[in-house]
């Protein structure tokens, strides 16, 4: 991005105005980057565990196999999901505030005795599944984010302070040359002054 200005004070002041603006945001949004990466780190990782926890528990109750098939799947439903919105590092993501589940009656001494626990191991699993699932879209979230935040660092690093740095450098220079050759003209035309008023002043 080529930084457009022009020799004059006025150009002057809104060069130093925005690197000004640039210098100060820079260490903000580092701060903002190095707080998104180890968040995307940490709900990644949060995510993976419960991933973990529900393959676990999945093979934990590999021995009730055989009594699943005595088990309604549609016993217990889920009516919906309650989220909440967190901001972290000033971003908004989603965060599990509850699920809700509709549970069908039934009748407790007709069914086996393992049946209300069934219907807890569900409703566990189901839970486990869901937050995993908002913590990869929170990672998701965060994740694009830090990349947003990592190009405008790069681009006030790299580009945009370096070329405002620069431009100030130039029109420095250009109005100290132009002061400079304004001063070499007037001694000139003072000199040719002095030399004509001499040579009236001989005749």
């Amino acid at each position: 991005m080529a930084i457009k200005y022009q020799y004059n004070k006025t150009s002057l002041t809104e060069m130093g105005k925005q690197l000004k603006i640039r210098t100060r945001a820079l260490p903000t949004l580092k701060n903002k980057e190095s707080a998104l990466r180890s968040e995307v780190k940490r709900a990644k990782e949060r995510a993976e565990e419960l991933s973990r926890q529900y393959e676990k528990a999945l093979a934990s109750y590999d021995y009730m196999a055989s009594l699943w098939n005595e088990f309604d799947p549609g016993m217990v439903t889920i009516d919906g999901v309650e989220l909440e919105t967190v901001k972290v590092a000033g971003v908004k993501t989603p965060s599990l505030k509850a699920v809700n589940y509709t549970v069908r009656e039934f009748d407790a001494f007709a069914k086996p005795m393992w049946y209300s626990d069934g219907v807890k191991i569900l409703k566990d699993l189901a839970q486990i599944g869901i937050e995993s699932q908002i913590l990869l879209e929170k990672a998701r979230i965060l994740d694009y984010q830090r990349k947003k935040t990592t190009q405008k660092v790069n681009l006030y690093e790299k580009v945009q302070i370096p070329g405002y740095q620069e431009a100030i450098l130039k029109i420095k220079r250009y109005m100290e040359d132009e002061e400079n050759i304004s001063k070499a003209s007037q001694k000139i035309v003072k000199s040719r002054h002095a030399a004509e008023e001499e040579e009236e002043q001989m005749q």
